[in-house]
């Protein structure tokens, strides 16, 4: 017992591992985002409402993703606990500041759409894969995935697959057809690295 215990401290991550890992997945996945939202693509999830409301009125992406994500966050209290909801408020709320932050930044005129969409949704798969990993999430969709595989056996990124495919669809009353097209094949790239790469017990590393 006592090997065990000793086992399962050495696989905990420590506070400063936590906050670099979240800083670091919120990082990459707000700039696949932006990158989406640069090459005028939809996404699914929360991030995709956000993104298709942003289209069609003048309120902000960052606002957006804030306000979407709210009643998702009494979900992950109820399922989750208080830990990983204060760690998935925060995260939010620092993909919103960094959706301000990308563009001041990075003066980029023009994008091409296919690299700009497949970029950015390989980036925001990567980034959720260290969110995952540190006890957090973006929020939304991805909180119920992670409960449907916890509790069903579901791999979360087939789930979230699903829904992001429909998601993608109803965009066809915002963006064109071609738009949607080049963004369901991004949307199969992010989802294939969570399923490929999110399984319970391939990762020994807890907050």
């Amino acid at each position: 017992m006592t090997e065990v215990a000793a086992t399962a401290d050495a696989n905990r991550h420590t506070l400063a591992e936590n906050v670099m890992g979240v800083i670091t997945g919120v990082f990459i996945a707000s700039f696949g985002l932006f990158l989406l939202k640069e090459s005028g693509a939809v996404s699914g999830g929360t991030a995709g409402l956000a993104l298709l409301i942003s289209y069609a009125t003048p309120v902000s992406f960052g606002l957006l993703f804030l306000l979407v994500n709210v009643p998702f966050f009494a979900l992950a209290l109820w399922k989750k606990g208080l830990a990983f909801t204060l760690r998935t408020v925060l995260t939010v709320a620092m993909v919103s500041a960094f959706s301000y932050l990308h563009p001041l930044a990075l003066g980029i005129g023009q994008i091409n759409p296919v690299y700009g969409t497949l970029g950015g949704n390989l980036l925001i798969g990567v980034g959720l894969l260290i969110l995952f990993r540190h006890g957090a999430s973006l929020g939304g969709i991805n909180i119920l995935a992670l409960i449907l595989q916890e509790k069903l056996g579901w791999r979360a990124g087939y789930v979230q697959m699903v829904v992001d495919v429909v998601i993608v669809l109803v965009s066809l009353t915002v963006v064109s057809p071609w738009v949607v097209l080049v963004s369901a094949a991004g949307a199969v790239v992010l989802n294939l690295v969570l399923a490929l790469n999110h399984k319970q017990g391939r990762y020994l590393g807890r907050t």
